[in-house]
């Protein structure tokens, strides 16, 4: 299904092509930038506190575009500070964005280390057994501008918990496209989004601090390595041989181990820099030793950082998380071969926060009020 919205959302457009619409209405081209400023620097709501514009420029731009593309529904914090925002689109589909929050010794909540989670797409079709957000499968790409949204509706969170000073800087320190959907999928959308993202004129957000997920779509991962701007790669592996990993993840038969991992090597040497490989951790089913070996070798020959990720369970489905000791004893082989493994605690499980859970637990919800 595609989504054609009755105005593109401004957060969807670029300098470029915002300064061309604009000189399409007669305006000149340094409206542009003050318009993108009052979006991403002084982030306001309305088009009414954009002061410095006339009234019928500011009609126009209302006549043209959605200011906001993305509406808040709910905000869900748990026991560990992690936030999870379901916001709904211009369709009324449902999306999830978390913010994981990292408290520094020393200081308070407010001034921990936040990683935000977005998504790229309404569900998902990869087919992963284990994962939330392809259980009612693919509805649709998200466009750019509804990626976008995500960051700016957690900057409007966190905003309101910081001293406004601090208004103009990126209030988080890192993104992950981590959430629902196969980024890669939605490739054009995805890129055109951290693009603006990135720009001086956007959120002025470091290539270096987002890391895209994919679950393996090789064609993307090689055309990933030729662009620009260096954002960082994670491969959501989550089996150490393609028997185990096609037991969960269908992508591995179109692209199995012998084609992915050549193509991580060739991004991680074309950029200089460390892949990670998301490893969730399913009882009985990757969590034997001889997968942690298996592991080991991947990791040393890739260079790549290992993140453990113990099952975060789901309603409906019938996986569950090793025991502690069995978690322990897998990470010890790679740490005994010194590769750089981080095992995660659980977070956010309170709140539903695995990928796609509270946007179907709510879907549930409407769907029961309707009858």
């Amino acid at each position: 299904m595609k989504f054609t919205p009755a105005k593109p959302p401004l957060t969807g457009e670029t300098l470029d092509s915002l300064t061309a619409r604009l000189r399409e209405n007669g305006e000149p081209a340094f409206r542009a930038k003050q318009i993108l400023a009052w979006l991403y620097k002084k982030r306001v709501r309305s088009w009414d506190e954009m002061t410095n514009l006339s009234k019928s420029l500011r009609t126009w731009l209302a006549d043209t575009f959605e200011l906001m593309p993305a509406a808040l529904v709910l905000n869900k914090q748990s026991e560990d500070v992690t936030d999870k925002l379901l916001l709904e689109l211009g369709d009324r589909s449902l999306i999830e964005t978390v913010i994981i929050r990292v408290p520094q010794e020393g200081v308070g909540v407010d001034h921990s280390r936040k990683t935000i989670c977005i998504s790229t797409q309404v569900g998902c079709a990869m087919g992963c057994v284990f994962c939330a957000s392809g259980l009612a499968g693919l509805k649709r790409d998200l466009n750019a501008g509804e990626i976008v949204a995500q960051l700016l509706q957690v900057c409007y969170r966190e905003d309101e918990r910081t001293p406004r000073a601090h208004m103009e800087l990126a209030s988080f320190d890192n993104i992950v496209v981590m959430g629902m959907g196969e980024p890669l999928a939605n490739y054009d959308h995805l890129i055109r989004a951290l693009t603006i993202l990135n720009a001086d004129w956007g959120l002025g957000f470091g290539a270096r601090r987002i890391t895209i997920s994919t679950s393996g779509l090789v064609p993307k991962i090689l055309r990933l390595a030729e662009e620009p701007l260096g954002f960082r790669l994670a491969i959501s592996l989550h089996g150490a041989t393609d028997e185990v990993r096609e037991q969960i993840m269908p992508v591995n038969k179109a692209f199995p181990l012998a084609k992915l991992l050549p193509a991580v090597k060739a991004f991680s040497e074309q950029h200089g820099r460390m892949v990670t490989l998301e490893f969730i951790l399913i009882a009985d089913v990757n969590d034997s030793l001889e997968q942690a070996r298996k592991l080991r070798d991947i990791a040393l020959d890739l260079h790549a950082h290992v993140n453990l990720i113990p099952y975060n369970t789901v309603e409906g489905l019938p996986w569950k998380r090793p025991s502690l000791t069995r978690q322990e004893r897998f990470a010890d082989i790679l740490r005994a071969a010194r590769i750089s493994v981080t095992l995660r605690r659980e977070k956010g499980h309170d709140i539903a926060a695995a990928c796609g859970q509270l946007r179907l637990k709510t879907e549930k919800e409407r769907e029961l009020a309707a009858v």
